[in-house]
């Protein structure tokens, strides 16, 4: 492509921006229209298109969308994350939430706890929380930790990414060396540097494509914990407040919501109370 081809122009960028917050709810700021250049020429070139112009009319016709769409959600949203990330949450999941949740929750019907990651992008927020519950040992008198992790995003190529389960030994580091030793398996050849989550960590995650904008998230029962760090900054506020509403209804009277640190709740109406610093509990308000 020459450099004219390789950019979107105004109006193109304006109808794609359209598309998006139709679709997905996200707020495509003019600031990502040189990133979005960027992404969507990858995929200019890999469908042998002439130009970005090109491009733009495919997504937004019939057959666009329904053999594009998955690639060009991939493109425009980002997947950054990594394993234990805000620590903090962790500790206080073990600490005071869990202790609560089997005490008054899960403990009188012996029922596993539901947890759900929303927006978990390449699966090592999921991850995460299921190392650090499999090894969670109760004090005395509680039940033992059983629980079910639910783990969406709305790109289909982080949700392959995160079955699989193989990350670099660089991505892991993280990881407290002892859980690495327990919960992760290093490739055969050394000189790779890739190790796998254990059969184990992996079998207690069911990983499903879902758009947060969807009316209905799917879940038979009540959650009693919900991550969803770090994605509600793509939204405007009215988008925001709308889907928190629909996650809280998927929280159960006393389950715990956590934000990302760079989120904020106020100002929105919503059935939750702050109990430590981005994390909420779910009232009968």
């Amino acid at each position: 492509m020459n450099r004219q081809a390789d950019q979107i122009s105004d109006r193109d960028f304006y109808r794609l921006r359209d598309l998006i917050g139709s679709q997905c709810g996200m707020v495509l700021a003019p600031a990502k229209r040189i990133m979005l250049e960027t992404r969507l020429g990858k995929r200019v070139r890999a469908l042998g298109l002439d130009s970005l112009a090109a491009y733009c009319e495919f997504i937004r016709s019939p057959r666009g969308k329904k053999e594009e769409w998955p690639s060009f959600i991939d493109a425009i949203t980002t997947h950054k994350t990594n394993f234990f990330r805000e620590p903090a949450h962790f500790d206080f999941l073990l600490e005071r939430a869990l202790p609560e949740l089997l005490r008054y929750g899960a403990a009188g019907t012996r029922r596993p706890l539901r947890l759900w990651s929303a927006g978990c992008s390449t699966g090592e927020e999921p991850y995460t929380l299921a190392i650090v519950l499999s090894g969670y040992l109760p004090s005395s008198g509680e039940p033992a930790c059983l629980f079910r992790i639910c783990a969406t995003d709305i790109s289909t190529a982080v949700l392959e990414t995160a079955e699989r389960a193989v990350y670099s030994e660089e991505d892991v580091q993280p990881v407290p060396e002892e859980l690495r030793r327990r919960c992760f398996l290093r490739s055969k050849d050394h000189c790779r540097g890739m190790v796998r989550i254990i059969p184990g960590i992996r079998a207690l995650i069911e990983f499903r494509q879902l758009n947060l904008m969807e009316a209905d998230y799917g879940f038979a029962d009540p959650l009693d914990v919900v991550f969803c760090r770090n994605v509600m900054i793509y939204f405007e506020r009215s988008t925001q407040e709308l889907i928190l509403n629909r996650i809280c209804r998927t929280l159960r009277l006393g389950g715990f919501l956590f934000m990302g640190h760079a989120e904020s709740l106020n100002g929105l109406n919503l059935p939750l109370v702050p109990v430590a610093p981005t994390v909420y509990r779910r009232t009968d308000v």
